[in-house]
């Protein structure tokens, strides 16, 4: 069984339908896991989840692990269904409104057709309130961002998982694993040098797929865990 890890898609629903059913040529028994961050920044972050929950229903063994861009959009929509007095009447936005707004939550509404957050299905909030914040696959972490090793249980801070940026690994407290993740867009040369080399404990598969702008970016990728092979797809959504 061929098991593919896909980073951050954000919204990027062109892309994902070829890198999946042109380049992997997804079989029944092939498994998926994407690391977090499917919405926001790109056009169709609604069309993203529909598309995943499709592959689920139609018998793909399908794994999504949170992200913060997932979390901000969860959080959101809660925040506006307990906003209550001066607060509902004058609709004021919370700081959480404002922040996911300015880092493609606008472009998420859009693609729902909604002008308010709470105009979204709540099926979809609920579905990301569902998912995984890591899963462990053979000698593999996989997670969004990463894990804060200033603890004891690297587990039990599930904020870090969706949020971190840097970390020094401690391989112990990994039981020799190695972690796999997104969140942070690094360039393609530096992700084949995390696959192929032994002293890296870590692999970052985030090649900023909506960077399209930016040399060494722009592309949505797709790493097989048995053989280690690396396809990559660029943008056709931008």
């Amino acid at each position: 069984m061929r098991t593919w890890v896909i980073p951050d898609v954000h919204g990027c629903l062109l892309t994902l339908q070829t890198l999946v059913e042109d380049l992997i040529g997804l079989q029944k028994e092939d498994a998926l896991i994407f690391l977090g961050d499917v919405i926001d920044r790109g056009p169709a972050s609604k069309g993203v989840i529909d598309y995943i929950l499709k592959l689920e229903k139609s018998g793909i063994k399908t794994t999504v692990i949170k992200g913060n861009h997932e979390e901000y959009m969860a959080k959101v929509f809660r925040e506006e269904q307990t906003k209550s007095g001066l607060r509902k009447m004058l609709n004021l936005k919370s700081s959480s409104f404002k922040d996911w707004m300015m880092y493609g939550g606008s472009e998420t509404l859009q693609s729902f057709n909604a002008f308010t957050v709470g105009a979204i299905p709540e099926m979809y909030i609920e579905w990301i309130e569902s998912l995984n914040y890591y899963i462990k696959w053979k000698n593999f972490l996989i997670v969004h961002a990463g894990f804060n090793f200033e603890i004891e249980d690297i587990f039990a801070d599930t904020q870090s998982m969706m949020w971190i940026r840097e970390y020094k690994i401690d391989p112990v407290k990994l039981g020799n694993r190695k972690i796999i993740h997104g969140h942070v867009p690094v360039t393609l040369d530096f992700i084949h040098q995390s696959i192929i080399s032994n002293s890296f404990q870590f692999i970052d598969l985030d090649n900023g797929v909506y960077l399209t702008d930016k040399p060494g970016f722009g592309n949505l990728l797709a790493l097989e865990l048995n053989t280690m092979e690396l396809l990559v797809q660029p943008n056709l959504d931008f």
